[in-house]
């Protein structure tokens, strides 16, 4: 079994080791680095490549949200999840904005973020319901002033976008659709340019806030 490769990156030395203590027990997970800011971030991903990085955003140095630009600039294909003491709505919307597909808070029940890591690892996004909403809320109140959104899905797309809300992997997708995961690949690739976002989170809270998540009638 392929481990899940885990960045671990937080300022506090007690946070930062205690964290890579608990996921070093799982039997799935391997912690591959660890950094107490972003700088150091930056180098180790770029030595490394993780296949997740679970980042705070309040760091001396270069802040958490400087350093998701900067780990995108070196690989889109690195997969972020934020865990942070603070859910202020803009800086949760401009973390999930510059690319990462999770958002938690530090006091997330321990269960609960080591779903949220498997769930980010296979490319799937990670909200607690309470940052969601908040999101979505900051999502509505940039939209009022952005012309965005505006090319039509076809059915098919409209279909993958309530899966993705829904959670769902490219392979989960396609057994629903039944249809090959290579064509789940090419729907989410539309709709991603279609809605002017850059990752599964985004279009998913795009669906929340369209209500298109609920089955089609």
């Amino acid at each position: 079994m392929n481990k899940i490769r885990i960045l671990v990156v937080d300022d506090q030395n007690v946070v930062r080791e205690g964290m890579a203590a608990i996921l070093s027990l799982q039997p799935d997970m391997e912690v591959v680095g660890e950094a107490e800011d972003g700088l150091q971030a930056v180098q180790i991903a770029r030595k490394m490549k993780p296949d997740v990085i679970l980042l705070d955003m309040v760091m001396p140095h270069q802040d958490g949200l400087t350093t998701i630009s900067k780990l995108k600039e070196i690989s889109p294909a690195f997969r972020i999840l934020v865990l942070s003491s603070f859910a202020e709505s803009n800086r949760v919307y401009q973390a999930i904005k510059t690319g990462a597909l999770g958002y938690l808070l530090k006091d997330t029940p321990r269960i609960e973020l080591l779903k949220a890591i498997r769930d980010v690892a296979r490319g799937q996004s990670s909200l607690n319901p309470s940052v969601a909403l908040k999101v979505i809320n900051e999502f509505n109140n940039h939209q009022k002033s952005e012309d965005r959104f505006n090319e039509h899905l076809t059915r098919r797309e409209v279909e993958t976008l309530r899966l993705i809300a829904r959670g769902l992997s490219n392979q989960e997708i396609a057994t629903i659709l039944v249809v090959h995961e290579r064509t789940v690949a090419k729907y989410v690739s539309s709709v991603l340019n279609k809605l002017h976002v850059t990752n599964r989170t985004q279009a998913a809270l795009y669906a929340i806030r369209e209500g298109i998540t609920a089955a089609a009638t």
